[in-house]
Parts: C-alpha cells; structure tokens; sequence
C-alpha cells in the first residue's frame, strides 16, 4: 500500500515557516466561507469582502488564486487527519478490527455538522480526477492514501500485506465512501447507516 506522502495538500504549515497570524486567520475565514460555497468556482472579490479583506492582500499571502484553492484543500484535509489521529489514540497498543473503526469512522461523517465539509472533500475529490493539471491535482490519491493506512493499521499486524487484507480494506473504504456519496444527495441518514451496518456486521 502506498504510504501517505508530502504535498500541497498537507496540513497548513507542516512544511513551511509558521505562517504569520494574518494569514491564519483569513485561512479560517476563507475556509469557512469555503465550506458554505465551495472552492471550485470560487471568486476572489466576493470572497475577499466576506472575510473582511481584499483581493490583493489574498493574493499576496498565498500568491495565486489556485495557491488559495489548495490551502483551503490543505485545511480540509487537516479536519481528515485529526479524525486519524483521533481513531489512532482510541486504538492503543491493539488493532481494533475494520468493523469497529469503520463505524467510529461513519459515525464521525454522519454528523449534522459535517455536511460542508463533506461536500468540500467530494468536490475536491471529484475535481482532482477531472481536472489534474489544477490546483486540486492529487486531492483524491491522497485522502484515498490517508484511510487506507489508517483502515491497515486496524488490522492485525501479521495480516495487512496480505492479498485478502488489502481488499478487505479496500472494500471498506469503498463502502464508507459510496454511503458519503447517497448520505450527501439524499439526506436519508437512517437507510445508508443501517447499509454500513449491515456491511460491518458481516
């Protein structure tokens, strides 16, 4: 399995100088702004007056509009690997088993206030695989990088290279990403838990 590696995308400052306070906050805000309207289409000066600053001081901190696009993706995936990390202190010194974290994990995305983060992910996922010369070149490669490490780390140390250990987490993840995809579009959060229930129970 590949390991998670560095890019553009990886958590606001791991691998640069501290940003200046500034520049932390109009992240926040964009990111919140981001969450509410999304990042494909997004517009400098309309998002420049709703956080309080304008056009060319956006495009002097992060230098282009498509270097705000990926530290806004950069933010998003910050939220993904803080839920990793949590999973990983809630597991300790044991594996934990796929069905137990694949249910920590839905329970997570499920939530009421998820749902803009969410459709930040799938549309940044979505963008990447159709447009990978843009800013969002990579997104999807590296969240799919992210849960499959973390999913491995929750099986049985003697078994994750294995053929059936790979696509038994595969499938696992394909599963908590389909039910993303109809929690998204249909708003029927009892049906599709109940169909990654059924998965887990398997």
């Amino acid at each position: 399995m590949a390991e998670a590696t560095s890019t553009s995308f990886d958590p606001p400052g791991s691998g640069e100088a501290t940003p200046s306070p500034r520049k932390t906050e109009l992240l926040e805000r964009a990111y919140q702004y981001a969450l509410q309207h999304g990042v494909a289409n997004i517009s400098l000066r309309p998002l420049a007056s709703a956080i309080g600053s304008s056009p060319r001081v956006l495009l002097y901190l992060f230098g282009s509009k498509d270097g705000l696009v990926r530290a806004l993706l950069a933010r998003a995936r910050a939220e993904e690997l803080r839920l990793l990390e949590q999973l990983r202190a809630e597991r300790g010194a044991e594996h934990t088993g796929l069905a137990v974290v694949v249910e920590r994990i839905w329970d997570w995305l499920a939530a009421e206030d998820r749902r803009g983060l969410l459709s930040l992910w799938v549309e940044g996922y979505a963008r990447s695989l159709i447009d990978p010369e843009g800013p969002w070149a990579g997104f999807a490669e590296d969240t799919v990088d992210d849960w499959l490490k973390l999913l491995a780390e929750h099986q049985p140390a003697g078994e994750r290279d294995t053929a059936e250990a790979k696509t038994r987490r595969t499938e696992a993840l394909a599963v908590l990403r389909g039910a993303l995809l109809d929690l998204l579009a249909t708003g029927d959060r009892a049906r599709v838990t109940a169909a990654v229930h059924a998965w887990t129970s398997r």
